[in-house]
């Protein structure tokens, strides 16, 4: 059995797990349910039990453990998360093998996979924006997540586009995630139509003409063409990578995107948007770059055949 490391992309509802070699071949990927519901305990129970079993596995000791977790996050712990409810959690508290282990935040381990392996393989600073149930950036500078003096760098979802807009969940007043997020967009059509509708039924609505849908999808690009410019003229990133569930409408929204961030940037050319390449995978493999370099590998990942991205999807 080749040397591997043990890759853990934990989420609110489900943890991605995958076993990966020093040169990117996936030897085997899993999915569990993630018990948040139980407390945090049970969370954290449930990540030592996974990795024990991906290790069982792979027939021996793994190099190194990286997990890519949400919330406030060092290489060292897990220092909050909001959604799952743990505080202060040593990064050896996940793991039951006395193996290095590294942890990263889950949007900027995305990144950090998109930028060694994926969309932004060419280019050193880029902004990583998935656009799922919420929305969070992974702010890329010389190929490198940036989290900021404290870690909350990336939060563009909580940007006001509409300073007398809806409320969102924050607190705050009209803000990205509000407007632009696939939850956003569900919420704001089934409310304005009596029907419930997920994203992709927006999507396929607007494309049929419904006026409803038209008219939320159009606040959803308008609302991400304001943040975008903002971060634009902030950043001046080579290109912005568009990933998540909403992205998957593919043109429906990128090309309306592009018009109104050319337009908005007047005195200077807009970054071209790039659709993800990583797609579900993302946040494992970038989970498997830090357990590559908690092992003392720091440059993994930048020898790997593309042939990483026609991987299996996790299970």
């Amino acid at each position: 059995m080749s040397s591997f490391v043990v890759a853990l992309d934990v989420g609110g509802t489900s943890m991605k797990g995958g076993l990966v070699t020093r040169s990117g071949e996936i030897l085997r990927t899993d999915r569990r349910a993630t018990p948040r519901d139980e407390g945090p305990a049970a969370v954290v129970a449930t990540i030592r039990s996974f990795i024990d079993d991906l290790a069982v596995a792979g027939g021996g000791t793994p190099e190194g453990v990286g997990l890519a977790v949400p919330g406030l996050v060092t290489a060292d712990a897990a220092l909050y998360s909001a959604n799952i409810g743990w505080r202060d959690v040593p990064a050896a508290d996940f793991v039951p093998l006395d193996v290095p282990v590294m942890l990263g935040h889950d949007v900027r381990t995305g990144g950090l996979a998109e930028s060694v392996l994926g969309a932004g393989r060419e280019v050193s600073d880029f902004l990583f924006l998935p656009i799922g149930t919420g929305i969070a950036g992974a702010v890329i500078v010389d190929g490198e997540p940036y989290g900021g003096a404290a870690g909350w760098g990336g939060e563009i979802g909580h940007i006001p586009v509409f300073p007398e807009g809806e409320t969102c969940a924050c607190g705050q007043i009209g803000c990205l995630e509000t407007y632009a997020s696939a939850s956003a967009v569900s919420r704001r059509y089934s409310a304005r139509a009596a029907s419930p509708a997920t994203a992709e039924q927006v999507a396929a609505l607007t494309v049929s003409g419904d006026p409803v849908a038209a008219e939320v999808w159009d606040d959803a690009v308008e609302a991400l063409s304001l943040a975008l410019a903002t971060y634009t003229l902030l950043l001046d990133p080579s290109a912005i990578v568009l990933g998540g569930g909403l992205a998957e409408a593919g043109p429906l929204l990128a090309d309306p995107l592009a018009d109104r961030l050319r337009k908005r940037l007047t005195f200077r050319a807009a970054p071209p948007l790039r659709p993800a390449a990583l797609g579900v995978n993302a946040g494992m493999l970038g989970a498997a770059l830090l357990g590559w370099r908690a092992a003392g590998v720091p440059d993994a990942g930048t020898t790997w055949s593309l042939d990483v991205l026609k991987s299996p999807r996790v299970a």
